[in-house]
């Protein structure tokens, strides 16, 4: 393989020139430590005398210096080791090994002046001068000190040599760093301190104009966002790195849009919450992906509020093992629970959160149970031995087109299954009974949605029959959950397309993950019983828009690289979802993002008959006793349809209603009377 010239150069330069880089003080042993910090105590031992006196050392201060001398420096070695300095690799020193040094010096100056004080009159040869000792000490410690700080600067200079040779030899990844605050310092600092030794920062880009030109880090921050494209020429850029860890949506949007007009890879670091909890550290970079755009502020939780609501309690989770369900466990346990249920009915996704959170949380007390929430035998032995006291209910078919071509299984397990859980929380004393709901369930026009908003209503009426507070948390879409069209984009993308989109015009709100489970929980809380929750979903989105800004994300064009391909709504969808119904009152909560909807409720009666017929329908085929027969789909939306009126669940009725709805309904607030 032919040499370039700059490999000539280099290797000729490290064969030949005693650079820092191959002089790392490699004799530098522990007893080669120990006799070069003697030097530096003797000596400022001798320049503290000697600047005491003004360099006139008479034959008297020269006995007294040759007697204290040994005793001195003896004495700060001994200091040095009882705090540890001794244990600190010099290259690796740093601030946080300050203290040491500190403590160091000032028992030595404690000793010293107690010694002073203390000694005999007989013994001047003794007595150590006050202005000497405070000299002393503060040359020593800070010569000791200097010399690591000295063989630091040594290291990192050859270390910075060698990795310019190696990046000219290998062509490395030239970077800029988009944010020059505490996560784009600290993700400097990681990868400068060896965590992705292929990256090279080339600089840092921020729009505070005061920053401009300055250096952190040893990297000078070169522009702002607006000048991406001309920096990017300019220094030859190949990766461009996002380092605003707590940007809203808009201001990455903005960025990436910027970084798209030129030729270099966009990256991004994960949140800084992340960061901060331990999930993940900065070198964790990856690819910025669409919950980055769609993502929103941190959630603001009332961790006082939810540690008394958690805190010490049993909580089941049924469906943990599904996206929705999962996150909630994850989102539970840093409130201490005392026990964690996971109840699901899939073998291999019980496997997968159990196993998650046992390498997580080794000491936490986790029981993952394999049940489904319709058998009531399995379920009440579960409750009888367990007794939760706080039960999550996400169990859920939720998937609108599959569900709506198999109704009776979908009654089974969104109604029957939520009526079983919901009256063993109540006869086995469960403080509280959260239902996760969804905004299909506000003039529901599918078999799912109509399934949910039964749900809402089995809810309300057991919290009439039982001590339990039950309540509901209603939201839409969540990015990334199973079945979801995030999902699905991401697979068709990386076939090559096309990306299927159902309607030019289909809006839906969008959540991530985290998020919803947050709220979730934080509605647990606040709620007292019978409360429809509703979780702010910002603005619906287009998703047509959120497939191009996918595949622009992957680096493709739209319309040339991938198509978008419409091919019209299947059964059970709208093209806009509500999260409240015209006759709603909504009211808000102590929480920004959470609101309670005072939705009047049904007869109790009304409710238990018509889930009393559907449930039997699974069980008994008597069309003369007016029970619905198992698979008789058409018969159980027509249960369904009495139940809830409002529910369009006809074709004839759904296409009315939809030209209906082409005014986007959005969440209306009613403020709190004072």
């Amino acid at each position: 393989m032919m040499e370039t010239p700059e490999k000539a150069q280099l290797q000729a330069q490290s064969r030949w020139t005693p650079t820092v880089a191959r002089w790392q003080w490699g004799l530098l042993t522990r007893r080669v430590q120990v006799l070069l910090d003697v030097s530096v105590l003797a000596g400022a031992f001798v320049a503290a005398y000697l600047l005491r006196f003004e360099f006139l050392l008479g034959p008297a201060e020269r006995q007294r210096l040759i007697w204290q001398l040994p005793v001195v420096v003896l004495l700060q070695l001994l200091s040095q080791r009882v705090w540890g300095i001794y244990r600190f690799i010099w290259r690796y020193i740093g601030l946080s090994e300050l203290r040491a040094f500190i403590g160091a010096a000032l028992t030595c100056l404690v000793v010293m002046l107690a010694f002073r004080f203390g000694m005999p009159i007989g013994k001047p040869n003794l007595w150590v001068p006050i202005s000497v000792t405070f000299i002393d000490v503060g040359l020593a410690f800070t010569g000791i000190l200097g010399i690591r700080v000295f063989r630091r600067m040594l290291f990192e200079w050859g270390e910075r040599e060698r990795e310019e040779r190696r990046q000219v030899a290998t062509g490395d990844v030239r970077v800029l760093l988009v944010g020059a605050g505490k996560a784009g310092v600290m993700a400097a600092r990681e990868i400068q301190g060896g965590a992705m030794p292929h990256l090279d920062v080339k600089g840092f880009v921020d729009d505070d104009v005061e920053k401009l030109g300055s250096v952190i880090n040893g990297i000078r921050v070169v522009g702002t966002s607006a000048e991406i494209p001309r920096l990017v020429e300019d220094l030859g850029i190949d990766e461009i790195i996002i380092t605003v860890a707590r940007a809203s949506r808009s201001q990455i949007r903005r960025i990436v849009e910027t970084c798209e007009r030129s030729k270099a890879k966009v990256r991004i670091i994960p949140g800084f919450y992340e960061i901060l909890g331990g999930k993940v550290n900065v070198s964790k970079i990856r690819n910025v992906e669409i919950e980055d755009l769609l993502g929103r502020e941190a959630v603001k939780l009332d961790e006082k509020g939810l540690h008394a609501f958690l805190s010490g309690k049993t909580v089941m989770v049924t469906g943990a093992g599904g996206s929705i369900g999962s996150e909630l466990v994850r989102q539970v346990v840093p409130f201490s629970p005392l026990r964690l249920l996971l109840v699901e009915r899939s073998e291999y996704a019980l496997y997968q959160i159990e196993e998650e959170m046992r390498r997580v949380w080794p000491t936490l007390n986790i029981v993952p149970l394999l049940a489904d929430v319709g058998d009531g035998g399995r379920m009440r032995d579960l409750f009888g031995e367990y007794r939760p006291q706080i039960v999550i209910h996400a169990a859920a078919h939720k998937h609108v087109p599959l569900v709506e071509s198999n109704v009776g299984e979908a009654v089974k397990n969104n109604v029957v299954g939520t009526l079983t859980t919901g009256e063993l929380a109540g006869e086995f004393g469960a403080e509280a009974f959260i239902l996760i709901s969804t905004d299909k369930a506000v003039n529901p026009t599918s078999v799912m949605g109509a399934t949910k908003r039964a749900a809402e209503l089995v809810v309300q009426m057991l919290d009439r029959r039982f001590a339990t507070a039950f309540l509901a948390v209603r939201f839409g879409n969540v990015l990334g959950s199973t079945g979801s069209v995030v999902p699905k984009f991401r697979e068709q993308i990386a076939r090559g397309g096309p990306v299927t989109v159902t309607h030019p015009e289909m809006r839906r709100y969008f959540m991530t993950i985290p998020e919803a489970a947050q709220l979730v929980l934080q509605a647990g809380a606040l709620g007292e019983g019978g409360e429809i929750f509703i979780l702010d979903m910002g603005q619906p989105v287009k998703v047509v828009d959120l497939a191009r800004d996918m595949i622009h994300l992957s680096g493709l064009t739209p319309g040339e690289d991938i198509e978008i391909v419409f091919t019209g709504m299947r059964p059970g969808e709208k093209l806009f979802e509500e999260l409240g119904t015209s006759a709603d009152q909504v009211d808000r909560t102590r929480h920004e993002k959470i609101f309670v909807g005072k939705i009047p409720q049904m007869a109790p009666e009304k409710v238990m008959a018509a889930v009393t017929r559907m449930a039997r329908s699974r069980r008994r085929d008597d069309r003369a006793a007016g029970v619905v027969r198992d698979g008789d789909e058409k018969a159980l939306r027509e249960e369904l349809q009495r139940l809830i009126p409002e529910a369009i669940l006809s074709d004839e009725a759904r296409e009315a209603d939809e030209r209906r709805k082409q005014k986007s309904s959005r969440l209306r607030v009613v403020p709190v009377a004072s």
